[in-house]
This record gives structure tokens, sequence and C-alpha cells, in this order.
């Protein structure tokens, strides 16, 4: 698939995904939805990918909807506004449930739909000038596609303050509401995700899918009978496999797991 809104960058088992609408702050159009839900799957699908980076080129992450691709839903019909709805909250599921694991790097503006991706992925790492909004009240909407993601986040006594009132929320008070994992100079930005990065590497990639998993199935689940016996089965159908078996003799043998790959990224288009 040919791409205008993005750019694919290989770094060694990593993938970085680029938002590349720089001069619209990395806005979401009709374009960029289509091409980055697509891109996301074949990426998850490609197992010599261990990583997924989403980051934005220029000055921002991405400012969220594009002003005029809100303008003209405002004059649409009903079935066209829900049909479009619908592909934006498809997007933030595809990128949520991705089994590779998914880091946000995030510089400058994550508004709106911007904060969404950034709360739909597994880690986040902002700069120390990165900030965060959900800004959809300012214009009559509401941020409704992304609140499954950003709810799970930052909890919904926070969500009740930030839905409401639109506040900008600086990168420290987002590491504060559980929304960013780390933040870090912008200097030191793709420092951090390396080394986040270098620290995925080291574990067994049908492990962290599983955990992923379990993350989905136990969150914000009453500890029932079923729930209880459920993670014992996860367990132990893990524990008879072969990457189990190896990340284990490769512990007490005091080697490198079969798995690990070298962490010293190479560029390519």
């Amino acid at each position: 698939m040919t791409l205008t809104t993005l750019r694919i960058e290989r770094r060694g088992p990593a993938a970085w995904i680029w938002m590349s609408r720089p001069a619209v702050h990395n806005a979401f159009d009709e374009t960029l939805i289509a091409e980055l839900t697509d891109t996301l799957r074949q990426i998850d699908a490609d197992p010599a990918v261990r990583a997924i980076v989403l980051a934005g080129e220029g000055r921002s992450f991405s400012a969220g909807a594009d002003l005029n691709g809100m303008r003209r839903q405002g004059e649409a019909s009903v079935e066209d506004n829900l049909a479009d709805a619908r592909r934006l909250a498809g997007l933030f599921r595809t990128l949520s449930t991705c089994a590779t694991p998914t880091l946000a790097r995030v510089q400058g503006a994550a508004l709106g739909g911007g904060m969404g991706l950034a709360a739909a992925c597994d880690l986040c790492v902002a700069a120390e000038r990165a900030v965060f909004a959900t800004s959809e009240v300012r214009f009559g909407l509401i941020p409704s596609a992304i609140s499954p993601y950003v709810i799970r986040a930052i909890g919904e006594r926070q969500a009740y303050r930030y839905f409401q009132t639109a506040e900008r929320i600086p990168a420290t008070r987002a590491r504060e509401l559980g929304l960013v994992h780390e933040v870090t100079t912008d200097d030191g930005l793709d420092t951090q995700v390396d080394a986040l990065i270098a620290a995925l590497l080291s574990g067994g990639p049908q492990a962290q899918a599983a955990a992923t998993d379990l993350i989905r199935a136990v969150a914000n689940r009453p500890i029932t009978d079923a729930l209880v016996e459920d993670t014992a089965r996860r367990i132990a159908g893990l524990r008879a496999t072969d990457e189990a078996r190896e990340g284990l003799a490769a512990f007490l043998d005091k080697r490198p797991a079969a798995w690990t790959l070298p962490s010293s990224p190479d560029s390519g288009a």
C-alpha cells in the first residue's frame, strides 16, 4: 500500500510508524485513519516486529481531528457521521488490541484523538514540553471514541474533570494521572524510547502477548472462582511451551534467551 500520511521506519526489530502531516500537526483525516488502521494490522502480523513505536513528525504528536474534516462532518448526514465515527473507533481498537507491544512517543501536542492514541498504546513516553487534552467539549463535542482508553489510563474520577474542563495537561501531570509512563527532556526522548524497547526485547514474544491478553481479561473484573481458574489455566498452558522451557534454561545457564535480538537499531525506510 502506498502511504501518503505515514512514514514507516524499521530500526532492527522495532517498527516506527511516523504520522507525517506536520503542517497540520498530524491531525486526523479520513486518509490517516484508514492508513494507520491498515498499517497497524499489517505490522502486528509480522513476527519479525517485536515493538511498534507510534510517533509524529514536526512539532506535535497529533492535534486530533482535522478542523476541515470536522466542518464537513457537521454538514454530513447522521448515517455518514456514524460511518466515519465507526472508522475512528476502529482505529483506536486496532491499536489497543495489538499483540505486539506498542509505545507512544509524544512530543508537543497530543490533543483529542492524539491523546487517545497515547492512551491506547501499551506504553507512553513524553517530552517535558508535551501537553495533552480532551478538548472536544470546546467544539460542542465529546471524546467518545477515545473514552475507553483514556478512562482506562486516568480513571473515572479524573475523567469527570478533564472531559468537562478540557484543560491542558502538562507531561508531568499526565504522568501523575497514569497516562504517561516516563517524562524526559526533548533531547532524551528517543533515548528513553530505545531503553524501553531494549527492555521489551528481553522478554519472550509469546509471553508478552499472553501477558497483554491477561491484563485485558483481568482488569476491573471481580475476583471470582471463574477468574481465579482462568488465571491458573493461563499460566499452566504456558509452562510447557518451547518459549518457557528456553527462558528457564537460559536463566539457569546464565545466557541470553534465543529470542533476544541485538538492541542497536538500524535505520531503514
